[in-house]
C-alpha cells in the first residue's frame, strides 16, 4: 500500500531570513592624515594603509523540509523496521532532511505488558543499529520510538526512549520519556520506567534546533517551554495517542496549543488506526496546520522557515516576557 502524501501549501511573502550582505570594503585602502614635524607647517603625511580582510556575513538557519512518518506498527519488530523503512525513503524522496516516526515505532500494543520487557533492547542492539544505519542510507536525521532495556530500574521495567539518529549514523540526541500514561484507565508505569530529568534533549539541522518529546508529555506545558528555553525551535513530538472520545480535539488542541504558547513549529507523529487515533500533523509558530494526515498510515511534509519563526517571535516575544523558570519537582 503506498503511504499518503501531503505537503503544506508554500507561506507566500516569507522573508529569506539570511541577512543581507554588507557593501564589500574597496580593496584600494583607506588613508589617515598624519602630521610630522619635518614637513611644512600646516602640511600633513598621508600614510596608505591596507584595507581590512573582508570578513563573511555570518549565514543564518536555513529552511528545512520535515516529514512526519504514519504507520501502524504491531508485535513483529522486523515488519515494523521494514515498513519504517519504506516510509523514510519516501519521505527522503520527497526532500525531508529530518524524518520523525512514532513512539513505540519499535514494537506496539494497547495495553503494556510484559511482552515489551521481552522485545527489549539496549541502545546497541540490532533495531537502534538499524535506525542509525536506516539514517546514513537516506542522508536524513531520524527520530523513533523503541522499547529499551532499563536494567537500573530493577526487573520487569523498560525506557519508553526516543532515539535521533544522524545522516553519519551517531546519535543526535536520546531522550527518555519522563511523563508516563497512567490516565484513562492505562498504567504505563507498571512497565515503564520515568527517565530521568537530563538536560533538554536537542540536536540542530541547518542552524535549526530541534527538541524531543513524546506522547504524554504533550499534556505538561512545562515540559516544551523547558525546551524552548533551552533554544528548540521545533519540537518533534512521537506519540501513540490512544483512542477514545474526544482524544483527536485534546490531540490537536494541545498540539497547536504547545507552538503558540512557545512559538516554534510542531512535527507530531502518532500511529496509524486501530491503536491510536491518527492525525499526525506539522503545525507553525502562530499555530497554523501546515500539513496533515487522516488515521490511515501515510506521510506529511512542511518546510521549517527561520524568517517565519523570526516574524512570529518578533510579533509575539512571549518567551523573552516570561517572568518564571522552570524547576524539576
Amino acid at each position: 500500500m503506498q503511504p499518503q502524501q501531503q505537503s503544506e501549501t508554500p507561506v507566500t511573502g516569507a522573508e529569506s531570513g539570511v541577512p543581507t550582505e554588507q557593501p564589500p570594503i574597496a580593496d584600494t585602502g583607506w588613508t589617515s592624515a598624519v602630521a610630522t614635524p619635518s614637513g611644512p607647517v600646516g602640511t600633513v603625511v598621508l600614510d596608505t594603509v591596507p584595507a581590512p580582510a573582508t570578513q563573511p556575513v555570518p549565514a543564518g538557519p536555513s529552511p528545512v523540509e520535515v516529514a512526519v512518518v504514519q504507520f501502524d506498527p504491531h508485535t513483529d519488530v522486523s515488519a515494523n523496521l521494514a515498513a519504517l523503512r519504506e516510509h523514510v525513503r519516501t519521505a527522503a524522496e520527497l526532500g525531508a532532511r529530518v524524518v520523525v516516526a512514532p513512539e513505540y515505532s519499535m514494537f506496539a500494543v494497547s495495553r503494556l505488558d510484559e511482552r515489551m520487557v521481552a522485545v527489549a533492547e539496549p541502545l546497541t542492539g540490532p533495531f537502534v543499529s538499524a535506525l542509525r544505519g536506516m539514517a546514513a542510507e537516506f542522508g536524513v536525521h531520524l527520530v523513533a520510538g523503541v522499547v529499551e532495556e532499563a536494567p537500573d530500574a530493577g526487573p520487569g521495567r523498560v525506557y519508553n526512549t526516543l532515539v535521533a539518529a544522524a545522516p553519519t549514523a551517531e546519535f543526535a540526541a536520546v531522550y527518555r520519556k519522563v511523563h508516563l500514561y497512567d490516565a484513562f484507565g492505562m498504567r504505563e508505569s507498571d512497565i515503564v520506567a520515568p527517565g530521568p530529568i537530563a538536560e533538554p534533549a536537542v540536536f540542530t539541522v541547518d542552524g535549526l534546533v530541534f527538541g524531543m518529546q513524546t506522547c504524554y508529555d504533550l499534556r505538561f506545558p512545562e515540559g516544551s517551554r523547558r525546551l524552548a528555553a533551552a533554544g528548540a525551535q521545533v519540537i518533534a513530538l512521537a506519540a501513540q495517542w490512544m483512542p477514545g472520545p474526544g482524544k483527536v480535539d485534546q490531540w490537536t488542541t494541545l498540539l497547536r496549543a504547545r507552538a503558540i504558547e512557545n512559538t516554534v513549529y510542531v512535527a507530531a507523529s502518532d500511529h496509524a488506526t486501530p491503536r491510536a487515533v491518527g492525525a499526525s500533523m506539522i503545525i507553525d509558530p502562530a499555530g497554523a496546520v501546515l500539513s496533515e494526515l487522516g488515521d490511515q498510515p501515510g506521510i506529511a511534509t512542511a518546510r521549517i522557515d527561520p524568517a517565519v519563526l523570526d516574524r512570529v517571535r518578533t510579533a509575539n516575544p512571549s518567551l523573552s516576557l516570561r517572568r518564571f523558570e522552570i524547576a524539576a519537582r
